[in-house]
């Protein structure tokens, strides 16, 4: 089968993903509407759904096998990773909210409020959350250009290279303002 009918296949697996992939990127979007562990779930989604996208674009360049099985690995083991991350930050907000409505239940007689628990450790969760799929992504693109190239030239270096630091720059800026963001809230 040649690479452009893949290619097309690819596409089409992608616009059919909308369903699940538009909600999750207007559930990042209200931002701090949400919570956390929806917001990571909906980073997960959308880091799964935008896979095949790079693998489509990907699929219409002369591209190895190798490669393009490499960029589908860690677009699904990034989306995997963030996903369990979810699951783990759902368990703790549903393990808080239990407490705080067994504390209304117990002590509705004049006793204040705990105060709310003060984690600096969730910015710098965001901040990797945040840092560490761009900056696998970006070696994934790098090795892929690397590889793709007929031989190891100056020009076929530094595209690489270029790429790979304005995907990493831009995760960084992204992380950077995530983190902020959370340690505000």
């Amino acid at each position: 089968m040649s690479h452009t009918t893949l290619a097309l296949g690819a596409t089409a697996l992608f616009a059919a993903g909308c369903v699940w992939y538009l909600p999750a990127a207007a559930a990042l979007r209200a931002g701090a509407d949400r919570p956390y562990s929806h917001r990571i779930a909906a980073a997960s989604c959308l880091t799964f759904w935008c896979t095949p996208a790079l693998v489509a674009v990907l699929l219409l360049t002369p591209a190895p096998w190798p490669a393009l099985g490499a960029v589908a690995a860690a677009g699904l083991l990034t989306a995997a990773a963030l996903l369990a991350v979810s699951r783990v930050q759902r368990a703790r907000e549903q393990h808080e909210e239990s407490q705080r409505w067994s504390t209304l239940h117990e002590g509705g007689k004049g006793a204040p409020a705990p105060a709310p628990p003060r984690n600096p450790a969730r910015a710098q969760l965001t901040f990797l959350l945040y840092l560490l799929p761009g900056n696998i992504v970006a070696s994934v693109i790098a090795t892929t250009v690397l590889l793709t190239a007929d031989s190891l030239t100056h020009q076929s270096a530094v595209t690489a290279t270029m790429t790979a630091v304005g995907i990493s720059a831009a995760s960084l800026a992204i992380a950077s303002t995530r983190a902020q963001a959370t340690r505000r809230h």
